[in-house]
Formats: C-alpha cells, sequence, structure tokens
C-alpha cells in the first residue's frame, strides 16, 4: 500500500515586548539570574489582576496581515487548565473561541508548484516557567524551576493539515521565521527557546480523504530536529501499520541523542483542557482604523522582496532568495547597490556581481563567526567600493577574497586595504609577458601537449603564471596572452 503523510505544524514564538504579557516584569530574561524578574502577578500570588499588553496584541495583528489572515473585530482570553509544575497559576491564560487572527496561508514548493499551507489561527497567550532536571549525587532526580519566562507574550501560530512532507515542513518553518522577523515581531532564535515547534503527524492510504490517527511530536529544537523527527514518525508509523498494529494518539517527545521519537503521556483533547473565558481579563476590540494603521506601517514582506529583486535587478530567483533569507542582508544588499545610480543592463551586471560576493565571501565569513551581516565590520559603501575594483579589473576575484577578509576584521576601506598590501592587478601586457615567458619556459611538456591539440594545456598554464605573478596578473589577459604564444609556436 502507498501512504501518504499528513502534518500540521504549532509554532509558538517570544513576542519582543518589553514588558510581559500581564504585568510590568521585563520580557528580555535571557541573561537574568534565575527567579529576578518576577512579581506578584507572574508569581500567580493571591488576588493580582493581569492586565493586557497592548503592543503584544499589536504583534500578532501583524503577524496575521503578513499571513493573510482575517482580524478579528472582537477577540477574548481563556483559562487554559492542565495540571503541569511549571505552569504557575494551574491554568494558562491563551485563547480558544476568539482568537486575534484567523484563517490565512503561506505558501511552500510542492513538485516545482507554489502550495498554500492554510494558517488556522495566530493567537495570545502566556509563557509558563523552566524546569531543570538534574539529579544528586546519590543518583535522585530533582527539578529547579526557573520563573523568570512566566508572562513572556507567546504567540501561536497553528497551521493546518496541508503539509505533505518533512521538507515542506522545515521550509514553512523556515519561511515563517522570516517574516516574523521581517516585520520584528520575535527574534524567533530556535536555540533561544523563543521559537518552537510541535509537529502532528499521521499517515493515511494514498487517495484518502480520512485523516489517520495523529501523533504529536514534540521537543524540538532546530530546523533539522523538525524535519528528522517528522521523517522518523511518518517511516515509525507507516511500519506499525503495515505489521497489523495501531497508532495511538499521544505526544511523543523527540530524542536528539538517539533520533527517534518516545512516548511521554496519551494525547489531551480540547474538552480535558476545561476550556472558560477569562474573567479576569475583558475582551478586546480591534477596530478596522487600528488594523489599517498597523497595516500601513508593515514592511516589504520577503516574497515580495524576493520577486522585485528578480524583476528589478534581474537576479535569478537563486540569487535573490538568498539575499532574502534574513532582512539584514537584503537591506545591506540595497543599501550597497543604491551608491551608485546605475540602471537598465548596467544596474543589473553589478546587482549579479554584488549578489554574488554577498552571498558566497560574505555569507562565508558570517557564517565563521556566528553574527549577522548588520553586526559586521563591513560597511555597505565599503562593499559597493570592492565591486567598483573588481569590475575594473584593478584587482583580481582572488585578491577580493583576500581584501574582503581584511574588511570584515579590521573595518577598513577596500582601497586602503589594496594600497597596504599591495595588492592592485596587473593589466599592463609589458608587466605580464615576463611571467608568460617565464610559465612557458618552465613547463615544455604543457607547451607540447597544447600542440598536439590538448587545449585544457592553457588552463594549466594560466595556473603557472598566476603562481609566478603571485595572483596580481589579471587572468584575462593571461589567458590572451599565453593563446597569442601557444598559436605562434603551432602556426
Amino acid at each position: 500500500m502507498e501512504w501518504e503523510p499528513v502534518i500540521g505544524l504549532e509554532v509558538h514564538a517570544q513576542l519582543l515586548t518589553k514588558s510581559k504579557m500581564f504585568c510590568t516584569c521585563p520580557a528580555d530574561y535571557q541573561d537574568s539570574s534565575p527567579n529576578t524578574t518576577v512579581c506578584p502577578v507572574c508569581l500567580a500570588m493571591p488576588g493580582v489582576l493581569p492586565v493586557i499588553n497592548q503592543q503584544a496584541v499589536e504583534f500578532v495583528i501583524m503577524t496575521g496581515l503578513a499571513l493573510n489572515c482575517s482580524i478579528a473585530e472582537r477577540s477574548q482570553f481563556d483559562r487554559k487548565s492542565y495540571s503541569y509544575p511549571d505552569l504557575m497559576k494551574g491554568y494558562q491564560i491563551t485563547q480558544f473561541e476568539s482568537p486575534i487572527s484567523y484563517d490565512g496561508w503561506l505558501t511552500v514548493e510542492r513538485d516545482g508548484v507554489q502550495q498554500k499551507v492554510g494558517v488556522t489561527r495566530a493567537h495570545l497567550e502566556e509563557d509558563v516557567a523552566k524546569l531543570q532536571h538534574s539529579r544528586d549525587g546519590a543518583g535522585e532526580g530533582y527539578a529547579l524551576m526557573d520563573v523568570n519566562r512566566a508572562g513572556v507574550p507567546l504567540m501561536e501560530v497553528v497551521g493546518e493539515p496541508d503539509l505533505r512532507t518533512a521538507d515542506e515542513a522545515r521550509e514553512y518553518m523556515t519561511k515563517l521565521r522570516s517574516i516574523l522577523r521581517y516585520i520584528g515581531v520575535s527574534t524567533a532564535d530556535m536555540d533561544q527557546g523563543s521559537f518552537r515547534c510541535d509537529a502532528n503527524v499521521s499517515v493515511r492510504p494514498k487517495g484518502s480523504t480520512e485523516y489517520g490517527t495523529k501523533v504529536e511530536v514534540k521537543n524540538m529544537n532546530s530546523f533539522r530536529s523538525v524535519h528528522d523527527s517528522i521523517e522518523y514518525e511518518i517511516d515509525r508509523q507507516i511500519k506499525l501499520l503495515e505489521s497489523g498494529g495501531r497508532v495511538e494518539q499521544e505526544t511523543r517527545g523527540w530524542d536528539e541523542n538517539r533520533e527517534v521519537t518516545v512516548s511521554q503521556r496519551s494525547k489531551e483533547y480540547a474538552n480535558d483542557y476545561r476550556y472558560l473565558p477569562e474573567p479576569d481579563l475583558p475582551p478586546v476590540f480591534i477596530s478596522r482604523e487600528w488594523v489599517s494603521d498597523l497595516q500601513a506601517k508593515m514592511p516589504e514582506l520577503p516574497d515580495v522582496r524576493r520577486e522585485r529583486f528578480q524583476s528589478e535587478y534581474g537576479l535569478s530567483e537563486y540569487d535573490a532568495s538568498l539575499l532574502i533569507a534574513a532582512k539584514s542582508t537584503a537591506d545591506f544588499f540595497e543599501d550597497a547597490l543604491k551608491t551608485s545610480s546605475l540602471e537598465g543592463d548596467a544596474l543589473g551586471k553589478r546587482a549579479k556581481s554584488l549578489a554574488n560576493l554577498v552571498n558566497s565571501e560574505l555569507a562565508r565569513l558570517l557564517n565563521q563567526s556566528g553574527i549577522e551581516v548588520s553586526e559586521s565590520k563591513v560597511a555597505p559603501k565599503g562593499m559597493a567600493e570592492l565591486v567598483d575594483l573588481l569590475d575594473a579589473r584593478t584587482i583580481s576575484s582572488t585578491q577580493g577574497k583576500e581584501v574582503l577578509e581584511e574588511m570584515f576584521n579590521t573595518g577598513d576601506s577596500p582601497v586602503k586595504v589594496v594600497e597596504a598590501k599591495g595588492l592592485s592587478q596587473l593589466t599592463d601586457s609589458s608587466a605580464v609577458m615576463p611571467a608568460v615567458e617565464e610559465a612557458l619556459a618552465g613547463n615544455p611538456q604543457a607547451v607540447e601537449d597544447f600542440l598536439n591539440g590538448k587545449e585544457t594545456a592553457v588552463k594549466f598554464l594560466v595556473g603557472q603564471v598566476m603562481k609566478i605573478s603571485k595572483g596580481k596578473a589579471d587572468p584575462a589577459l593571461v589567458n590572451t596572452l599565453l593563446e597569442e604564444q601557444l598559436l605562434a609556436k603551432k602556426s
């Protein structure tokens, strides 16, 4: 039997507000000592009352707009009851019946075609405290609780079960993270816990419209974990069904070390949470004027920017996709491009040169350092000047890499680096010819190979000239001079 996976993602993103969801404690808790950014509200002391964070509401509206959602005119908060030690009140304030944003979509690629993936809702809730599990000297287990995270604004984006592969799920997560970063509502850093995902996975016979029994997979802290856990769970369920077994509705965790999912508990249903309207909070009324004001402030979104880079600058879809993956990179590229007043084909040629440099060598340096381009010492103007030097053949591509690395380390301009290191390229025939003659004299076998019809021997000789000139000779000029000398010998 051929099986079809059915996947839906529930993504939680901490919001970039200054204070927590229902109190004035700072939401930036990552570097604080345990249990120091707390107050009676987030400690759930008796008699305290929550107050809604307006900025958090606006961030969910903005996310809804970016995800093509409808925005509710009236939204309310609810109590979701369940018994975990990290839940201070014994219930979580969340949204159930009336979320802020609903009925949206984003796209992923399937068989070369962009496929809409439904977004059920984007709603607002509070994060829970953090447990740290350890063992004492006798091997007895215990847990420590840090309440700093409790009450941090948390947005949940619930997706429809429209995904069919682990690759699609990873693309969905990547695009969602990019959108949240573009509109500035979340850092969306998985390694910091501000972007977390639960995956609902089931399988069914291909062609069936009935859903299989779903399993929720938790504890995924990277895009790789999301991808690998879904692939494992699909394979596990298919093998279980084909052996005559039955898939149980349950929550499973992803064991990163063993690369398997493990059973944690039976999966709850909505009525197990005993939802009821939060009596301590009034409904939130969202006027159309409020929504329009936020819509007007929205930045250009990643997909729109990619299409503009292709149409306006003539970039390939691949180059444009790499540039727009991070907003800071796309901004850097455009800032560097705008230092010139080129138009038409000249603008397209410069955009391609600049994109190649940003997507390759600069990206390599950034990855090695673990920073974004906005944190680097390379300025857009400096990058534009480096492209000028390369396009004018003042320096070679090899020298360009050396210059960029020095710019990255020191922040110096490319002109200053070239002067300090004496890296200007030799573009005069009379200056390059001695190296050409030395290479021909020192490699008679390569010359003989060329004369016998092996034209690729020229590439070897070009390398020898570049070595002799210590990388300063213009490769195009070297190639021309070599061919002239070799053809003269051949005739």
